[in-house]
């Protein structure tokens, strides 16, 4: 069970997960040890998945953000599988999903530039078999990108 200090300590991690205990037992008004336990617990439970390190997308010189929907050529099972476990293989996407509508999967890929999104869809992409069709959308600007889910 999720109580309310939970709560502020997952929007607190999430924001920065570098903040020490003793920093978010300060926010929270509870002792270190608690925070340290409330932490582990969430852990355990899995709702702290993991840690990871959010990047400049400039800095990295991988600002170029591709949506690409895709459909597949036709829905059996084996096709599903086999789509979904070659697109997970590519660094470039960075998330895939199944959706519904007209087309099967977005993916969101990130590269340098649309030079290299070309090599990604000539080299890679498009050598998947069962691809029915794709369609390209480019981001222009970002206007929202957040990693904080409220609980």
């Amino acid at each position: 069970m999720i109580d309310e200090k939970d709560k502020k300590l997952l929007i607190l991690l999430q924001t920065d997960a570098k903040k020490t205990t003793k920093q978010l037992a300060q926010e929270l008004n509870l002792s270190v040890t608690a925070v340290f336990e409330r932490i582990k617990k969430l852990e355990k439970q899995q709702v702290i998945q993991k840690y990871v390190a959010l990047l400049n997308h400039e800095k990295i010189q991988k600002n170029f953000i591709v949506l690409c929907h895709v459909k597949l050529a036709r829905h059996r099972k084996e096709y599903i599988s086999q789509f979904e476990n070659e697109i997970t293989q590519f660094s470039e996407v960075l998330e895939c999903f199944h959706v519904s509508g007209d087309y099967d999967y977005i993916l969101k890929i990130c590269v340098r530039d649309i030079q290299e999104y070309r090599e990604f869809m000539v080299s890679k992409l498009t050598n998947l078999q069962h691809i029915g069709s794709t369609q390209s959308s480019f981001m222009i600007k970002e206007v929202k990108n957040s990693t904080v889910i409220e609980p």
